[in-house]
């Protein structure tokens, strides 16, 4: 009899515990930040992807390029998105999030790669230069990623996130100069989803729009998500030429939206949302063009030529110096003979 109203009293115990509400999530709610406690220097105690190999952004500099003839032009399947359908513009927490259709993707790769969704990375406006990539350790203004999944062997990005090649992002260099029409096609939304949790409705564009001239040219390497989970399973594109938007869409990026919900009573701005350039890790970044190394190699040969003909130069006015000073000597020996002859 005791033991059964000690086995009564424990499952009425355990009854009343799940009927407790649980504690409710912080407002802040993010598993991870990009400053703080949870910041990114804390993101490999809970990530270890994070603390890996093969983690982005990176620099790009000459010392890892190198040309990569079979690197094709990427083709961009129905990126032009009619205005009577929908895309979802969210405030993630993290950043601003433009949900894309499986309709668009990407031939150019050894997968077709399906778009799930784009996003944006900046600084803050007293350090206008929150690009996550750098190019000789140039920060620009921000960066845009449009991310696809491959729908070739995985249902769905979820899936391919953590499979190798499972995704293609490809990355926009963004600096300030003119107005551009086709991003205000976001960032007239900015105002909407202002917190953490809101979103609005976005009337469909040509996604294509949002890509600098030349995208022929490009660099391509292997990396990672440069946020948590960081799954180094990533096939980077970053394009060469950056896009212009003009300061006033610069300014209402780094204003406009929080990194918390809209009754939280401690508000953070959304800035500096970047992550810090990561090590390279013996990798090399293949290019699709060649003007630039071309002219590097081009000028280090007229250099070396150049030194070669100085060199040259030098040693030829110097024995021809030589062979003047000689000739001097016998012209002053002869004319003191002369004299002496003369004087005996």
């Amino acid at each position: 009899m005791p033991h059964r109203s000690l086995h009564a009293a424990a499952v009425l115990l355990l009854v009343i515990l799940k009927e407790q509400p649980s504690s409710p999530a912080p407002l802040n709610g993010s598993k991870w930040t990009y400053v703080g406690p949870d910041g990114e220097r804390s993101w490999s105690k809970k990530y270890s992807s994070c603390g890996g190999l093969m983690q982005s952004p990176i620099d790009l500099h000459s010392d890892i390029i190198q040309y990569d003839a079979s690197l094709v032009p990427l083709e961009f399947q129905g990126y032009n998105v009619s205005a009577n359908e929908q895309f979802i513009l969210t405030n993630n927490g993290h950043s601003v999030k433009l949900s894309l259709t499986p309709n668009m993707y990407l031939l150019g790769l050894p997968f077709r790669y399906s778009a799930t969704q784009l996003h944006l990375h900046w600084g803050d406006q007293s350090n206008p230069h929150g690009s996550e990539h750098t190019i000789s350790g140039r920060h620009f203004a921000a960066e845009l990623h449009i991310v696809h999944y491959n729908s070739d062997l995985y249902p769905n990005a979820s899936t391919a996130s953590n499979k190798s090649k499972g995704l293609a992002v490809l990355a926009v260099l963004i600096e300030m100069g003119s107005f551009n029409p086709s991003y205000d096609k976001i960032f007239s939304h900015l105002q909407d989803v202002k917190y953490k949790g809101q979103e609005v409705p976005v009337p469909g564009f040509n996604v294509k729009e949002l890509l600098p001239e030349r995208p022929e040219e490009f660099y391509r390497y292997m990396g990672s998500l440069t946020t948590p989970p960081c799954n180094p399973t990533v096939v980077w594109t970053v394009f060469r030429n950056p896009v212009q938007i003009s300061a006033e869409q610069l300014l209402a990026l780094e204003t406009a939206l929080y990194y918390t919900h809209v009754d939280d009573p401690s508000r953070k701005e959304m800035v500096n949302n970047f992550r810090q350039v990561q090590k390279l890790d013996e990798r090399l970044v293949y290019v699709s063009f060649r003007q630039g190394i071309i002219l590097s190699v081009v000028l280090a040969g007229i250099l070396g030529i150049c030194i070669v003909l100085g060199v040259f130069i030098w040693l030829f006015r110097r024995k021809k110096s030589k062979k003047g000073d000689s000739n001097k000597g016998v012209i002053y020996k002869r004319a003191i003979k002369k004299e002496t002859e003369a004087h005996s």
